[in-house]
């Protein structure tokens, strides 16, 4: 009985390792089979087999030779290194749950991300990014099954006012962003040391007070932008169901009076003596309305 259980053991073991190299093999052959994705930004075209070498040499310590997030370095980085075979990213012009374009992800790779360990990758030429792109999106078949996202339409916007200053301030705290953010964009909210990432891992909200840049960018339009699209993968949402699009460019305005440098917002705010909100307040139904101003008016 005792050497029929030893030899039943063993045929369990020789099948395990089969199966393990059964999929392996599978693997390595859809890999390869995806190596011939494409990226498209402007008139570029990138390919993935040309960028095979870049990846190893720039990304792959980080990302990790699987594309899983689980490079060599990433034990030491935090946050941690986007895992490539979710097909999700932050930095998006495209609804939240939604591919984002070729063309956000070119952007990415060469603007970096803020309060983060990934660089401007701008020393690389333009053919070297595109390629990239395409090996990135050869991680995923969501690439294959799904098209990007309708990048959204972004307003026009409007002038910074004192009456847009208040307001955006009523709509971060109606919001409860400072739950995560804190009153003053600090990152150090009540709620701060509670987020988890997608994968369940410890992630830090955006600290405003001592960033001149965004997550994703350095305009009023990235910041916008990110409100509309959401960051997928962390617990910052898309706001584009519950917020119009004035309130969000009001809230715009107010997160400029939290940034360290000197900002027409900031010294609008200033004049108005404008104070940190109130969290045990109760945040107002609605923000007042902005008062249409002349040109010889002057904030109070």
């Amino acid at each position: 009985m005792r050497t029929q259980m030893l030899k039943f053991a063993a045929c369990a073991v020789a099948v395990l390792a089969f199966a393990g190299l059964s999929f392996a093999q599978v693997t390595e052959y859809q890999e390869e089979r995806n190596l011939g994705m494409e990226a498209h930004a402007g008139n570029l075209t990138g390919h993935a087999k040309s960028a095979a070498m870049n990846y190893r040499r720039y990304c792959a310590g980080c990302h990790g030779v699987l594309g899983d997030g689980e490079g060599e370095n990433a034990v030491w980085l935090d946050p941690k290194p986007r895992n490539f075979t979710l097909a999700q990213f932050k930095c998006r012009s495209t609804p939240s749950g939604t591919l984002p374009t070729d063309e956000d992800l070119f952007e990415t790779v060469g603007r970096g991300l803020e309060s983060s360990n990934m660089p401007s990758w701008n020393p690389l030429s333009s053919q070297q990014r595109i390629d990239l792109i395409a090996y990135v999106k050869h991680f995923s078949d969501r690439w294959k099954t799904e098209k990007p996202g309708p990048p959204i339409e972004i307003p026009a916007e409007p002038e910074a006012t004192a009456d847009r200053i208040k307001a955006g301030q009523v709509v971060f705290q109606k919001l409860e962003c400072w739950k995560c953010h804190g009153v003053e964009g600090r990152g150090n909210g009540p709620s701060a040391d509670t987020l988890t990432d997608d994968q369940n891992r410890p992630i830090k909200p955006f600290n405003f007070h001592d960033q001149t840049r965004f997550k994703c960018g350095s305009t009023d339009r990235d910041l916008y932008r990110i409100f509309m699209t959401g960051l997928d993968g962390t617990p910052m949402p898309s706001f584009s169901d519950n917020v119009k699009p004035e309130e969000a460019w009001e809230l715009v305005f107010y997160l400029r009076t939290l940034q360290p440098m000197r900002t027409k917002e900031k010294e609008i705010a200033k004049q108005l003596g404008l104070k940190p909100i109130n969290p045990n307040a109760t945040a107002p139904a609605s923000a007042p309305a902005p008062q249409p101003q002349t040109n010889d008016t002057k904030p109070q």
